[in-house]
């Protein structure tokens, strides 16, 4: 664990050693957007944005950064967020990220298109696992996923409301990134010098959907299958299915994706539980503003008691300080899992949330602040100039 710490004492690092043992085409997909990527890189540069002010005629103790959420209480303000593809971008890290976030009594959301299906994932999380739902248009299927996460022992749903059309991601497009993928030279070559992530497929199979392969045709080729998942997982949630799928569904419901103020409002009257600031990590559209830039509003807007988080461009523990001054309850992050995955294999999910719960005290320390429900008070505002001078 030591030499782990020198190796990787933060997420940088962690993302360096995961570009040189992933192939480009998908460590491409990972890391990138669409358009100019203006929203990936505004997600991450807006953190430098909030300041926070700290203050140190102080006696608090040592930072406690246990959250209660939806009845429960973790042990620290962040989780796992859901991760499509996660069993192509490092195989087979879906369970050891699972058991992680188990062991350290935080959240672990599985994404709809993640490779393990939910009735492997879900056991594992126990109480700490959110499903992440994308509804398909077909509600026989839709109404079926539902009960199926529910015997899967998943208690809160996150339906994710912003992928109502296949983006075009232009770094996957040159790279032949696919379902399937284009076997060309080019990529052979990719996977031919990266032996580590060759040797994790052969290790844990060719990756497939398996939250929706029940439903493929039957006699299906690999081409067909994402064809079909292509045609049943597209389309926008009006009102009338958000509230079909919040009858349906007995547990508690989060809705990912929100960023208008008067969607936030019209969300939480039509039963969800709370809500989910999100701009997909600048991956739908690329104008979309930031969390950090909504999340005030919203906040404001909502008023104190409802549960609101947020995510997007988080890469270390006083990121999240930042968000929860903001007025977040609560974070989400979900790159730097795989980062740190790929980095250091099946102990990098329990290596990450060590240095993000460190940096995370550590900063809280700093402020004076003793709890998580206090840092907003942190937050620093500067008068305007016009007030300054009198």
């Amino acid at each position: 664990m030591t030499n782990l710490h020198r190796r990787f004492p933060c997420i940088p690092d962690m993302e360096k050693a995961a570009a040189r043992r992933m192939p480009g085409l998908v460590h491409d997909y990972l890391i990138g957007g669409l358009g100019r990527e203006s929203g990936v890189r505004r997600n991450a540069d807006s953190f430098d944005t909030i300041e926070l002010m700290p203050r140190y005629l102080s006696e608090a103790p040592s930072p406690d950064l246990s959250v209660t959420l939806l009845g429960k209480r973790f042990d620290a303000p962040f989780g796992v967020a859901p991760l499509g593809l996660a069993g192509l971008l490092w195989p087979g890290c879906e369970v050891p990220l699972a058991k992680a976030a188990k062991a350290h009594n935080i959240p672990h959301v599985l994404s709809t298109f993640a490779n393990r299906a939910m009735e492997t994932i879900g056991p594992i999380t126990g109480d700490n696992g959110w499903f992440q739902f994308y509804p398909p248009n077909d509600p026989t299927m839709e109404a079926d996923m539902i009960a199926r996460a529910a015997r899967s022992g998943y208690q809160t749903l996150v339906l994710t409301i912003d992928i109502p059309a296949p983006t075009r991601r232009e770094r996957d497009i040159r790279n032949g990134m696919s379902v399937p993928p284009i076997l060309d030279l080019k990529t052979m070559f990719q996977i031919a010098t990266h032996p580590h992530w060759a040797s994790h497929v052969l290790r844990h199979g060719i990756p497939d959907f398996e939250n929706l392969s029940p439903y493929y045709p039957n006699g299906s080729s690999l081409k067909q299958s994402a064809e079909f998942v292509g045609r049943v997982m597209t389309g926008h949630l009006g009102a009338e299915r958000v509230r079909r799928i919040r009858d349906a569904w007995k547990g508690r419901l989060l809705i990912k994706g929100v960023l208008d103020v008067s969607e936030a409002q019209a969300y939480l009257a039509m039963g969800a539980d709370g809500l989910i600031v999100s701009n997909h990590g600048g991956r739908q559209l690329d104008a979309a503003p930031t969390a950090v830039s909504v999340l005030p509003t919203i906040r404001r807007a909502l008023g104190p008691d409802a549960l609101i988080a947020a995510d997007g461009g988080i890469r270390c523990g006083l990121d999240v300080a930042r968000l929860l001054a903001l007025g977040a309850d609560f974070v989400l992050i979900g790159r730097p899992f795989v980062f740190a995955s790929a980095a250091m294999g099946p102990s990098g999910g329990d290596h990450l949330i060590d240095i993000l719960k460190a940096e995370l005290s550590g900063a809280m320390a700093q402020l004076g602040c003793r709890t998580v429900a206090e840092l907003p008070a942190f937050l620093y505002a500067p008068a305007p100039l016009s007030a300054r001078q009198g």
